[in-house]
């Protein structure tokens, strides 16, 4: 069986300043990939600079680049810089996300468009220009939420707007049948990081963490491995849904 490397692979990784986006690039980095590390604004610029320097003291390349992603001249602006540093794309990984908690009747316009922006749209224009971009034989991958298969209240506006990402997924899939490239979905649970505290309460996060087989939220170390193998070796799952969540859901 043919083994599967990262070495002298060039991977684009939306939202890789800090948590599950940097922890994949440095991760990345020590197989010998290059990296192209994106960040959304000048707030998260030294984070994404420090991720660079620890992919290069790693072994692999990098390069910094800001773009709003939920801008198409931006996202197409993040691989114009990717081939012009390393002069092709194999591996597209997109963290990029952002989570809203509150009753459907207090969501307003403003922020429905937002969420939509964040994770419907720039996950769209990420895989729409990963599939123009990237070499035969390449892969993209998306995180979108293990609350896709949930049972729940408040977060309809977050799910919601994740939830068309699997239908592109589907779709793209297929499109590129004959080039060899997979097109997948990780699906996390809540994960411990600065991303998730900030709209939970004492009672939701222990909820959350009683949820989960070892009664521990998600880490973002858990879902690492995970990429990596859609990355290399995992490469006939294709148009999947993996639910990475210590059975938080299941479906």
């Amino acid at each position: 069986m043919p083994s599967h490397t990262l070495k002298d692979k060039v991977v684009v990784i939306g939202g890789a300043s800090k948590n599950l986006g940097g922890l994949i690039a440095r991760e990345v980095g020590k197989e010998g990939a290059k990296v192209v590390v994106h960040y959304n604004s000048p707030s998260s610029k030294e984070g994404a600079q420090e991720t660079a320097s620890a992919v290069k003291a790693a072994g692999g390349q990098a390069v910094v680049h800001e773009a709003d992603l939920t801008q198409v001249s931006e996202v197409e602006g993040l691989f114009e810089v990717a081939v012009g540093a390393f002069d092709k794309v194999d591996c597209v990984v997109n963290t990029a996300g952002m989570v809203l908690k509150k009753p459907l009747t207090e969501v307003t316009e403003a922020e429905y468009d937002k969420m939509f922006a964040v994770n419907s749209k720039a996950a769209f224009f990420m895989m729409q220009e990963a599939a123009k971009r990237v070499e035969d034989g390449g892969k993209i991958v998306t995180i979108v939420t293990s609350l896709l298969a949930a049972y729940t209240g408040l977060y309809s506006v977050y799910a919601g707007s994740k939830a068309p990402v699997e239908h592109f997924t589907r779709a793209l899939s297929k499109e590129l049948f004959g080039r060899n490239v997979s097109v997948n979905n990780i699906a996390p649970g809540p994960m411990d990081t600065g991303f998730f505290y900030p709209a939970e309460t004492e009672d939701s996060i222990a909820y959350h963490k009683s949820s989960a087989m070892n009664g521990e939220l998600t880490k973002i170390e858990d879902i690492v491995p995970y990429v990596k193998f859609l990355l290399t070796d995992g490469w006939w799952l294709n148009g999947q849904t993996l639910f990475i969540n210590g059975g938080y859901t299941t479906r």
